[in-house]
């Protein structure tokens, strides 16, 4: 699968409109798109940061979406959105293991590498760090979004709620400095997110 995220900073005391246009007219405009498989939104009240990520069965749908979506985001996202940013990924590994529920926790881990070693990215995810991931309680989702010709990815971590999200620390902390030194990536970013929604079709 392919997926699009959208990454929106700005005022945390007008975060909640926008919560409401992305669950009300946003999915609806993504749900009338052809390749749609879902989407989530996640959000950081106390510092204004929301997630939007939409999952497609092509590029090419993706592609086709992001010129309907595209204007409709200023409309859907103000007056909260004072900074904007766009990224698209491939979905190289996507496991799920429960449902996740509104009120839980998502982690996000910014990596970035070589070009050259995106497969290697992809395998040493699957092979050592997602059998790590799996034994964590209270893990609803993992999964590896890459972007092989710019050399950036994002690994999700879904939890069923945020007491699970806050006791997985420790040891996502050791899956992912193992992961590193095998597939010689950076990180450069890590974040935690409240699950708004999210609801991926995957078969």
């Amino acid at each position: 699968m392919f997926v699009r995220t959208v990454y929106v900073t700005g005022d945390p005391t007008k975060i909640d409109a926008a919560i409401r246009a992305l669950n009300t007219e946003g999915r609806e405009l993504l749900e009338e798109r052809p390749g749609y498989r879902g989407a989530g939104v996640f959000v950081d009240r106390d510092l204004g940061k929301l997630l939007g990520v939409s999952w497609w069965e092509t590029a090419e749908a993706r592609h086709n979406s992001d010129e309907v979506m595209r204007n409709r985001r200023d409309a859907l996202l103000g007056p909260f959105a004072g900074t904007l940013a766009v990224e698209n990924f491939e979905a190289v590994v996507y496991q799920p293991l429960q449902p996740p529920r509104m009120g839980g926790g998502l982690r996000v881990t910014r990596v970035e590498f070589d070009p050259a070693d995106a497969d290697l990215v992809a395998e040493t995810f699957r092979s050592t760090v997602l059998p790590r991931l799996e034994t964590l309680p209270g893990l609803a989702t993992a999964g590896l979004l890459i972007d092989r010709e710019r050399g950036t990815g994002q690994v999700g971590t879904l939890f069923v709620d945020r007491d699970s999200m806050v006791v997985s620390r420790a040891g996502q902390a050791a899956a992912r400095h193992e992961g590193v030194a095998k597939a010689h990536v950076s990180v450069v970013g890590l974040e935690e997110f409240e699950v708004v929604h999210t609801d991926v079709h995957v078969g």
